[in-house]
């Protein structure tokens, strides 16, 4: 058995593989997944698991170099987003944030029901 935080084995080996560059989406349960986007989907119902502890479990397996969320996030939401440790960061607009996710590796879908809860994380390397 790991040592680290993240046990969901599914999400733990695309974080493995995954190389400089490429991207991560954590979603609210409302974010929809592009055609042919691989989903991990940890919903299970409403606020279970919550957005935050399961981006918290990824960061502690990521190297992160960049993240970006929607504009449209509430005030605590950014405020506890440029909290963490997710290297350059910036917002776009909701639209384009949903237009990123088409690029990414997987989607990992979150029972959070907080409106915009959603982030993209770009891997970094650890050297």
């Amino acid at each position: 058995m790991k040592r680290t935080k993240l046990l969901h084995s599914e999400l733990s080996g695309l974080i493995a593989a995954m190389g400089h560059g490429d991207l991560l989406v954590i979603g609210d349960a409302g974010l929809p997944v592009p055609p042919g986007v691989r989903c991990i989907d940890l919903a299970v119902t409403r606020g279970v698991p919550r957005f935050f502890d399961v981006l918290d479990a990824v960061l502690a397996e990521m190297v992160v170099e960049r993240a970006a969320w929607a504009d449209e996030a509430s005030g605590d939401l950014d405020a506890a987003l440029r909290g963490r440790d997710l290297g350059e960061t910036r917002q776009v607009a909701h639209q384009a944030f949903k237009a990123l996710t088409g690029q990414a590796h997987a989607v990992v879908r979150t029972g959070e029901f907080t409106p915009y809860a959603n982030v993209c994380l770009w891997s970094g390397v650890a050297f």
